[in-house]
């Protein structure tokens, strides 16, 4: 009964709040960014290269952080959005990052409560997730059409941030296959979706800065009109007057 009914939601017109890690190492000498492939049997981009990332769970609000996120990172999570929501969308990156990659971005702290599932890792080793160097640099709404739909803020992370060996994926899920670090010069060669293929043109155009933008770039394709926004005061397409 559950799965007949699972089934017959139409999830192409759920919009699911969703978190995507983009991390970047060498950024002042030859940059490369994480990227996996999904398989071809994914309902959403299937074959594509991707960064770690995927939607809010619920059990993301009740996660604790070392490190809740700087601003104005923050203040921009919460326009246009339900402010509450912010800390929830920065576990779920670092969650994802972990689950699709095995790598970790945490800091040294205790679970005051019952371990979540899937974080058991980061407590055995006295660990909880941190948003340090977390800066949020995009926001994209999946255009409607699509099988699945996702509210998507793109966090920009320096590489040495991570806990781990950035070199090992031995802990990582089989969500994404092909894990690798990419040289920024050459992921035009990889089946990218369009999004990715814009956030990349902010992120290089920035370098070596990954500091959080003073405006974030909002592609909002929650109505029947699509707007290109900036979150931080600029209004739809204002930027370039």
């Amino acid at each position: 009964m559950g799965e007949a009914l699972n089934e017959a939601i139409d999830k192409s017109k759920i919009i699911r709040d969703a978190a995507t890690v983009i991390l970047i190492r060498d950024k002042a000498d030859r940059p490369h960014v994480l990227m996996g492939q999904r398989g071809a049997k994914a309902a959403f981009m299937p074959n594509k290269f991707v960064f770690p990332g995927g939607a809010v769970d619920p059990s993301d609000s009740h996660v604790p952080l070392a490190e809740g996120g700087a601003e104005p990172c923050r203040t921009r999570l919460g326009e246009q959005a339900d402010p509450a929501l912010s800390s929830a969308l920065l576990v779920a990156a670092i969650r994802e990052l972990w689950e699709e990659t095995g790598q970790m971005l945490a800091a040294p702290g205790n679970w005051n409560s019952t371990i979540p599932s899937g974080w058991e890792a980061f407590a055995n080793e006295g660990l909880i997730p941190s948003a340090r160097g977390m800066a949020f640099v995009f926001r994209a709404i999946t255009p409607k059409g699509r099988p699945r739909r996702f509210d998507a803020r793109f966090f920009a992370v320096d590489a040495d941030e991570l806990l781990t060996d950035i070199d090992d994926f031995s802990r990582a899920s089989d969500e994404l296959s092909h894990l690798q670090w990419i040289p920024l010069d050459d992921v035009r060669r990889f089946d990218l979706p369009f999004i990715t293929e814009v956030v990349l043109a902010e992120i290089v155009g920035n370098l070596p800065d990954l500091g959080a933008p003073a405006q974030v770039p909002f592609f909002n394709n929650s109505d029947e009109e699509s707007l290109f926004e900036r979150l931080g005061g600029v209004g739809p397409l204002t930027a370039a007057s």
